[in-house]
């Protein structure tokens, strides 16, 4: 138990460290951030920025395994396999089984994290160490046995199955959750993204269904991200090691895995609204967005923080929040992915006001849609993202999170370089022109949960 009180202090400080060592280095906004990339015989595409201030790596591997790899019966699949890679370990050769605790401990008594996780498009594991010799390399091992060998117990997926089920149903009772499910399914119409994980589709998924999904990890399918204080030859081994407990595609040549079909754009609007006794009623209004590589990515970017996305400064906020009092908060948002994320405007308000707020939502953004942003409204935006950008880089975890987009989007390895310039060069034009290309407020989901009917909205109040 010393190594528990001796490593996590060393860590600490490194963490504590990070940050400022980051800030200073990233420097001016336009500072060249080199990023090296290779492909590793197994066919492991490999992306590293060296940041020898501090001794401390980080190291992002992630695979096409998200949720829209799963059977439509089984939605919750890609989310559950991930978080039971935590459960334990299965014993190989020599090396023990370790059950759930066991291996918290091992993680605890090297002072290091390694956790799993699941979206729509990606399964992604991140490993964060310090790089001192009598640490890193028992760190890596470690993480390629939980990578390579879970041991997916029985008993603990009943267990967790329960946990996951209860908090769905808990969930359930509250109109965001309800309002937020309803819109998904609405907006994607059919398409894996709006499937909704229920204590159903749970009752569906077996280990034996988990280890199956889990075949869709090869080496020849991943992409790792690291930044910290490692050489190319240090980061390369890392990578080897770390995969090498996965089973291999001969000559690192993986098989092609099924198309996944693109989300279909709306037919028609559709307006749902849900009974629901709550305080405040919940209203969403959308439609399929834009793809993360779509080439109007930047002017929707900066359109929307002038539009919804820049909180109390926003054409929303002022329109419904300030000059009508209909909301304490609205905002836009896009969510691009590898096929076309929602656009959604949300807000919560007075259930008799539902209607109201709604109404001036419409009218905002069909002049958005039609004028797109003022000049000033313009710059400002861009003020905002130029000005914010250094915030984006200010740690190795913030630096990973960039690195591992330009790995898995196949982004130009001078994207962050070049960012704030492409900030610079949008115009009002190209906002509208892009907003006009992937927006049609006449043919939108609306979703409203909670909202009195007029009938009742309009009833007086009992003396």
């Amino acid at each position: 138990m010393t190594r528990m009180f001796t490593r996590k202090p060393r860590l600490a400080a490194a963490l504590a460290a990070a940050g400022t060592v980051l800030a200073l280095a990233a420097g001016p906004a336009s500072a060249a951030i080199p990023i090296q990339k290779w492909t590793q015989p197994s066919g492991a595409q490999v992306y590293l920025v060296e940041s020898p201030s501090i001794p401390m790596v980080d190291v992002r591997v992630e695979f096409d395994a998200g949720s829209r790899r799963e059977p439509d019966t089984q939605a919750g699949l890609a989310a559950v396999t991930a978080g039971m890679t935590s459960k334990g370990i299965a014993a190989h050769g020599s090396e023990p089984a370790l059950d759930e605790n066991q291996l918290g401990e091992a993680w605890a008594d090297l002072g290091a994290d390694f956790d799993a996780g699941a979206g729509n498009d990606r399964m992604g594991f991140s490993l964060r160490s310090l790089t001192y010799p009598d640490i890193l390399p028992r760190a890596v091992a470690l993480a390629a046995r939980q990578l390579g060998e879970p041991a997916f117990p029985e008993a603990v997926w009943q267990r967790e199955r329960e946990r996951i089920s209860a908090g769905i149903r808990e969930a359930d009772t509250r109109p965001a959750t309800v309002a937020g499910k309803a819109f998904r399914k609405a907006v994607y119409s059919g398409h894996p993204y709006g499937h909704e994980t229920t204590p159903e589709s749970l009752s569906h998924i077996g280990v034996a269904d988990m280890r199956r999904f889990y075949g869709l990890l090869e080496p020849c399918r991943a992409k790792v991200s690291i930044v910290g204080a490692v050489s190319r030859a240090q980061a390369d081994q890392i990578v080897t090691t770390l995969l090498s407990r996965l089973p291999a595609a001969q000559a690192g040549q993986c098989a092609a895995l099924p198309a996944v079909p693109e989300v279909p754009p709306l037919a028609a609007p559709s307006e749902i609204d849900v009974p629901f006794a709550a305080a405040q009623a919940q209203v969403l209004l959308g439609q399929p967005g834009a793809k993360r590589k779509d080439p109007d990515f930047f002017p929707l970017l900066v359109g929307n923080y002038v539009l919804g996305g820049g909180g109390l400064v926003s054409r929303l906020s002022a329109e419904v929040r300030e000059k009508r009092g209909l909301t304490y908060g609205v905002g836009s948002g896009f969510s691009p992915g590898m096929h076309a994320g929602a656009f959604g405007i949300s807000l919560s308000t007075r259930p008799d006001q539902a209607a109201q707020a709604l109404q001036v939502v419409r009218e905002v953004l069909q002049r958005f849609v039609k004028d797109g942003p003022t000049e000033k409204e313009l710059q400002a935006a861009k003020d905002y993202y130029i000005g914010g950008f250094p915030l984006l880089l200010d740690s190795n975890r913030k630096l990973l999170d960039n690195i591992a987009n330009i790995a898995w989007y196949d982004l130009p390895l001078d994207y962050l370089d070049t960012w704030v310039d492409h900030i610079r060069a949008v115009t009002p034009a190209q906002v509208r022109t892009a907003f006009e290309r992937k927006l049609d407020p006449q043919r939108m989901v609306t979703v409203v949960v909670g909202a009195q009917p007029p009938a009742v909205a309009a009833a007086p109040a009992k003396p």
